[in-house]
């Protein structure tokens, strides 16, 4: 088979067909890409080094635009607040999950006064950036993603906390709901602007952790209440514009996958594997009908003796009959050299060709 370009390959896994191999799409944090530099690659393009999927990712704004100001900066970190009304400390020379010190919206009240703010105005959009760079993108065959951002994640991790919002889902449900309703509206009718502009996409995706650890952090019958709705919207805006709908949500959901695809989800990344999540058995139930992202636990991908020979094992089961886009369970952190990575990337393509 021709090499195929990217828009091509990832539509086949979405049609579950094979393609001429299965598509790569990872992120290396920023001080992995300076350590493969240091090692050895001569650019921090890593995904032309390593011939990769090209992919481009098309988000908005939605928040309510709350002042950004610095509380504290030291040579080692930095506080200020964000447009979602957080106060966060994040550390300058290297990348951790921020710290979140306080929350300015944490009742209906203040919430309903952030809610007047989210309005959907154009400058919310990256019109400069869509105007100078679309029509490459669709030259060259980039599979182009157009994304959400509300939900449990968003408004636990960015806005409210994550106490007071599983307080809440449980004490002022109406509150929470208002909330996942507001973000994916404002959300929504931006998309649909870039949409109509002539910008469209091949792909709706949202972020929505919904786990940790060997559980969740809701019960199914909660799911189904108070989120569940806002998904089955998304997937449905989704495939009116002819997208398919991709989810990314850490931690083990393994008892939420099949009401995801009772609601027409296309894709699930990331299979947190060191969470609890079992790609081997979800292939097997639902590989017919979900396309799978991820699967791999990174931790392991500076031990090739553990990595290599779960690469070559589990790839040909995943990528069988289309259906599966290589990456890690995460992300890609600094503990994986140079040529950790290499050795990877070698060993997908070969296992992951049809």
């Amino acid at each position: 088979m021709r090499k195929l370009t990217s828009r091509e390959r990832f539509g086949r896994m979405y049609q579950h067909r094979e393609a001429d191999r299965v598509p790569v799409l990872d992120s290396p944090w920023p001080e992995t890409i300076e350590r493969w530099v240091s090692e050895g690659m001569p650019t921090s393009d890593y995904i032309a080094h390593f011939d990769l999927d090209r992919t481009v990712y098309i988000s908005t704004d939605n928040s309510p635009q709350l002042p950004e100001r610095v509380v504290e900066e030291t040579d080692e970190y930095v506080i200020k607040t964000t447009p979602w009304g957080v106060t966060r400390r994040n550390f300058k020379h290297k990348t951790t999950t921020p710290e979140n010190l306080a929350y300015a919206i944490q009742s209906p009240e203040s919430w309903a006064k952030a809610k007047e703010r989210m309005l959907p105005t154009d400058d919310r959009i990256p019109w400069d950036w869509l105007k100078k760079n679309y029509k490459t993108w669709r030259e060259e065959g980039y599979w182009i993603t157009g994304g959400l951002w509300f939900g449990f994640d968003i408004t636990h991790s960015h806005m409210v906390g994550t106490e007071e919002t599983l307080m809440a889902m449980i004490e002022e449900p109406e509150w929470v709901m208002d909330m996942f309703e507001t973000e994916l509206d404002l959300s929504l009718t931006l998309l649909e602007r870039v949409w109509d502009a002539g910008y469209t996409f091949d792909e709706v995706h949202w972020y929505d952790d919904m786990g940790y650890k060997n559980t969740q952090f809701f019960s199914l019958a909660m799911y189904r209440e108070l989120l569940k709705p806002f998904h089955q919207r998304a997937i449905d805006w989704a495939h009116a514009h002819g997208c398919v709908a991709r989810l990314h949500s850490c931690g083990d959901i393994m008892p939420l996958v099949p009401e995801l695809v009772s609601m027409g989800l296309d894709a699930l990344n990331p299979l947190e594997v060191k969470a609890g999540m079992r790609p081997e058995e979800l292939k097997r139930q639902f590989g017919d009908k979900l396309v799978f992202h991820g699967g791999f636990n990174v931790i392991e991908w500076d031990k090739p003796e553990i990595i290599l020979p779960e690469i070559e094992r589990l790839v040909p089961i995943l990528k069988e009959n289309g259906g599966y886009i290589f990456a890690s369970d995460h992300s890609i952190p600094p503990h994986v050299s140079l040529e950790d990575f290499t050795r990877i990337i070698e060993t997908v393509k070969r296992v992951g060709s049809y």
